[in-house]
């Protein structure tokens, strides 16, 4: 590419994605943006001037040669380009809608230096959709059966990055998935109005046409343990079981009916499908007056679905200033453009019930930020005679997760940090337990979805080695 080909396409603007009206969209669980259409994804790609070192394929966590497949659309190629991401990645349209593609591959675009980055993941998410809409998707070629076989347990982001990169080096696989539905945080967490339920089952079902075989409602620990899959023949197992296990505040009044984690909200709206009740019978309560506590993605998904259930006003606790939000900012400006109020520098002390155990408000106190703790942001400090209450009937806990820790109490070999966290070998994912593999949110904590995969790869990559090899 000449320099006045470089010029001329630095100064192509970058393109804006139609989404739905606020006011239309807080009514509805439909997805918020509509996506490019073809014409935008080819004058978006043009934006990329295909550099000769590109850093961006360097911050992407499964390493997706974005020149490449940018190149592709910006020729109109949208097929290619979507068979190019699965060379590496198995979910692109699920990390074209929910990676921050902003603190990653979009971060060090050369193109971000002077101007707007290229739009990386709306180009994938493009490429990935088109392939599914226009029925083009294929089935790569699987090599000859290796005489192998792993087990998977989880079938998370983590878990289904493992099990096709597995299949597509001529391994047999078996998911073991925990509860009804595959998916993981995908399926429970992320709320449909940001990543629909359809097309997680469309990632999924590719996965199963590759041969990945996937076996629900099978709670490892329970149904068998990592011993016993070893035992039966499994040649490698990866351990990818999440971080479900919710934190709470250990204030007074935390279980008055109404004070709900995050997780249980969400899992409720989403996999059980409550904001449908009662076509399904998994209620919630929507409540007049809705609090979240925390300023994560998981709690703004949180705050957001409250949105559409609560009648009247939902708002977000957190500790800290809004420079210290940890939520993407595209999830905060959705948010206050569909009415989410934040209360910052605000932080409960007790939840207060009525007489019949039911919340009716929480005490919170004004916080100042102090000295950086550890995270390197601004230590919250209570300011002493601040306290205030907050009327809410319905507040939900959004302040992280622990590791599941059924894995680790059944194999014991199996070497966890203080947190509960199993520990691993960061380049290969490796354990303290020959033939055992773990990565995602059970090894890093809560996290995103792109890590947990990124994780999966090297996982899989490794016990490919293994299961070859026997080297440990």
């Amino acid at each position: 590419m000449d320099a006045n080909e470089t010029k001329g396409r630095m100064k192509i603007p970058r393109q804006t994605m139609s989404e739905q009206e606020p006011r239309e969209r807080v009514r509805n669980f439909y997805e918020v943006p509509y996506g490019f259409t073809p014409e935008q994804a080819i004058a978006e790609a043009k934006r990329c001037i295909q550099c000769k070192k590109p850093l961006c394929v360097g911050g992407c966590p499964v390493n997706i040669d974005i020149p490449w497949f940018i190149r592709l659309i910006s020729e109109g190629k949208f097929i290619e380009a979507a068979h190019k991401l699965k060379e590496t990645n198995g979910l692109p349209a699920v990390c074209g809608r929910v990676c921050p593609q902003e603190d990653q591959c979009e971060k060090v675009c050369v193109i971000g230096k002077k101007s707007d980055a290229v739009s990386i993941g709306r180009l994938e998410r493009f490429a990935a959709d088109y392939e599914r809409e226009h029925g083009e998707i294929t089935i790569p070629s699987i090599p000859k059966w290796t005489g192998k076989k792993a087990a998977v347990v989880g079938a998370g982001p983590a878990g289904l990055t493992v099990a096709g990169d597995l299949v597509k080096k001529g391994h047999k696989v078996t998911v073991f998935e925990a509860l009804h539905t595959p998916g993981g945080v995908l399926m429970y967490g992320i709320p449909e109005f940001r990543l629909p339920k359809k097309i997680v089952q469309s990632e999924v079902e590719y996965l199963r046409r590759m041969g990945v075989e996937i076996i629900l409602n099978a709670v490892v620990g329970k149904l068998e343990t990592i011993d016993e899959l070893l035992a039966d023949g499994y040649g490698a197992v990866f351990v990818g079981s999440g971080a479900g296990l919710p934190n709470f505040m250990n204030i007074p009044g935390e279980n008055l009916s109404g004070v709900y984690s995050a997780n249980e909200y969400l899992t409720r709206v989403n996999l059980m499908k409550a904001y449908q009740f009662p076509e399904y019978d998994t209620p919630v309560i929507r409540g007049r007056k809705v609090v979240v506590i925390g300023g994560g993605n998981t709690a703004m998904d949180s705050a957001r679905t409250a949105l559409r259930l609560c009648p009247e006003e939902v708002s977000i606790v957190y500790r800290r200033s809004r420079e210290e939000l940890p939520a993407r900012v595209e999830e905060v400006h959705h948010g206050e453009e569909e009415g989410l109020r934040f209360q910052l520098l605000t932080n409960p002390k007790k939840f207060i019930g009525d007489h019949e155990g039911r919340l009716k408000a929480l005490e919170c106190v004004r916080m100042e930020l102090g000295e950086p703790d550890e995270s390197g942001r601004r230590r919250p400090v209570e300011m002493k005679g601040s306290e205030f209450t907050i009327e809410a009937d319905v507040a939900i806990i959004a302040i992280g997760n622990g590791a599941n820790p059924l894995i680790p109490q059944t194999t014991p070999d199996i070497k966890v940090n203080k947190w509960g966290n199993i520990t691993v070998n960061p380049d290969n994912g490796r354990t303290s337990k020959q033939g055992v593999f773990s990565g995602g949110d059970i090894v890093r904590g809560g996290a995103t979805v792109i890590l947990a995969m990124g994780d999966g790869r090297r996982a899989a990559d490794s016990m490919d080695e293994y299961m070859r090899t026997g080297i440990w």
